[in-house]
């Protein structure tokens, strides 16, 4: 296909305004929907925010920010994305809520569109089969967040085309990421390695081998990792990890993917992790704290 001028994404959470963002700052218009006019208003601030950070740091230019921004466009009305050149889904890690989503996106898209999830673990083959265009399905994995991480995630269903992975490919590198290809198989290639690494740092909490700070500092110092896995989990979202871990289970039928019950019992409790305020550590002492220090 010719180059891609418009693309549309959907979820205006953390992962679908940051893609957003690394499209527009990247000379594409964008479209951003979501069906919760608060998330977008939410998204709208967010990516304005992120690109005045930028601006401040002079790593971009405030010319440059300003057409960044105009690229943008929020919209709760999926009919706008009859023009993409090619569309993003970031919604919730559900293969059901994603198939009904890519029924309507083929409905609306034109004739060329190609259709890309973000899943980080769901079967391609089987989002594309749902389809009637499975040859232009196909996954683009972003990593969070994504105006900051270098990689995408390329992972080609059992129809997807040739020319699909090809654009798909060369769309990743204009925005400036370094891309990798996998099969089509539960996880791919980063979440089959990483989260039985994070189940297994549940496993150690849950059995009492150490506390969660010396698991976490023991990952940090003594395999030079940026973050702990009990953190990188909260970071992550306690029900992202546990669905992929879901996956992981029954995708490949061995017992080793089977979620910890301590990781179960968390995400049960409604302890989702750092965007819940509490997940293995609690973050809202910190927010106290600082309101508290504030007010002094």
């Amino acid at each position: 296909m010719s180059s891609v001028k418009q693309i549309g994404v959907v979820g205006g959470g953390q992962m679908g305004s940051g893609i957003a963002q690394v499209a527009a700052m990247n000379g594409i218009h964008v479209c951003l929907f979501d069906v919760d006019p608060p998330a977008l208003s939410k998204a709208s601030a967010s990516v304005s925010a992120s690109i005045a950070r930028l601006v401040s740091k002079a790593q971009l230019s405030q010319s440059e920010g300003a057409d960044a921004l105009q690229r943008l466009r929020f919209t709760s009305n999926l009919e706008d994305f009859h023009q993409a050149d090619f569309i993003i889904e970031a919604i919730v890690e559900s293969e059901d809520i994603k198939k009904r989503l890519l029924l309507q996106l083929e409905k609306i898209a034109k004739s060329s569109a190609i259709i890309a999830s973000n899943t980080s673990s769901i079967s391609i083959t089987r989002l594309g089969a749902a389809t009637s265009r499975p040859h232009q399905v196909i996954g683009m994995h972003f990593f969070n967040p994504p105006p900051v991480m270098k990689l995408i995630e390329i992972v080609r269903g059992a129809q997807t085309s040739d020319e699909t992975f090809a654009a798909t490919k060369a769309l990743s590198e204009r925005l400036g990421k370094k891309v990798i290809t996998s099969r089509d198989f539960s996880g791919f290639i980063v979440n089959r390695i990483l989260m039985p690494m994070i189940n297994e740092a549940f496993f150690a909490l849950y059995t009492g081998v150490a506390t969660k700070e010396d698991i976490d500092t023991g990952m940090k110092l003594g395999t030079n990792h940026p973050m702990g896995p009990l953190q990188l989990a909260d970071f992550i979202g306690l029900d992202v990890c546990l669905s992929i871990m879901k996956v992981l289970h029954a995708g490949l039928g061995d017992n080793k993917y089977a979620p910890c019950p301590l990781l179960v019992q968390y995400v049960d409790a409604g302890r989702l992790g750092k965007k819940q305020g509490i997940g293995v550590y609690d973050y809202r002492k910190d927010s106290r704290s600082a309101n508290s220090s504030s007010r002094l």
